[in-house]
């Protein structure tokens, strides 16, 4: 193995089905259309980062048998992707150490101020995480990992390019456009994992077409689709994308 993925959860802030039983166009009867909030684990030999804290990141961890990490990584500070935080205080428990937590400055300056705790610790409870601010290239373990500002409504989030080795996996969830910069960053990777958030444009995410195009520019060997909403259904996705692209599920793990 040179990196692998796991696909920790691949729905939208509301998750598959939506609360009230709503499964919308997907088949509630196929086990692949219920999503998680999302979030990835990418690991080499000897790293394991994690990428977002979903609010669902304890049964996501239980159902991938996964209780260590050497990071976390947060693409942004919005509640699909950081309300799950808390849960990092039993990964601390197993080692004691606190964990490198980074993301772009300025989506953390709005993490320790919300989750103080976490950062600072709290009374009896001790820090779990050291913020890091991501300001560029950085090496974590023997991953390096890159990083791109997405358009994402009023806000920016982070697009991240993971390398060990020859081997590359590239992430890019919750982008409204795509800029010269992205295209650049996503260029020619392994596997990229990339939003998807349904078939109609929207005006902070990427719809199908948006994102087949990108796919299409950035000539990756394999792609999958993620942060996708109820409208997305896996069996009449998989029929008909080409073989080179997916959609993803939870549970799913690739190694490249």
């Amino acid at each position: 193995m040179s990196l692998k993925l796991t696909i920790l959860g691949c729905g939208t802030s509301s998750g598959v089905p939506r609360i009230g039983n709503d499964w919308g166009d997907c088949d509630p009867h196929e086990p692949k259309n219920r999503r998680t909030r999302v979030s990835i684990l990418v690991e080499s030999p000897t790293t394991r980062i994690l990428v977002d804290t979903s609010p669902d990141l304890r049964n996501q961890f239980l159902d991938n048998d996964i209780d260590q990490i050497d990071a976390v990584i947060w693409t942004h500070d919005h509640a699909d992707h950081c309300h799950g935080i808390d849960d990092l205080r039993a990964v601390f428990q197993q080692s004691r150490e606190p964990m490198a937590g980074y993301a772009r400055p300025f989506a953390l300056e709005s993490l320790k101020r919300r989750f103080a705790y976490a950062f600072d610790g709290h009374d009896y409870y001790p820090s779990i995480c050291t913020g890091i601010a991501l300001n560029g290239p950085v090496e974590i373990g023997d991953i390096s990992v890159h990083c791109v500002d997405q358009p994402h409504g009023g806000i920016t989030s982070a697009g991240l390019r993971f390398q060990h080795q020859d081997k590359s996996i590239c992430y890019a969830t919750d982008f409204g456009d795509v800029t010269p910069e992205m295209r650049a960053l996503y260029q020619n990777c392994d596997l990229f994992v990339v939003d998807a958030l349904r078939d109609k444009p929207h005006p902070t995410h990427a719809h199908l077409d948006m994102t087949l195009a990108l796919i299409d520019e950035a000539r990756p060997k394999l792609s999958l689709l993620t942060h996708m909403d109820n409208s997305m259904d896996y069996d009449h996705l998989a029929t008909i994308l080409p073989d080179h692209i997916r959609p993803a599920y939870d549970g799913y793990v690739k190694e490249i």
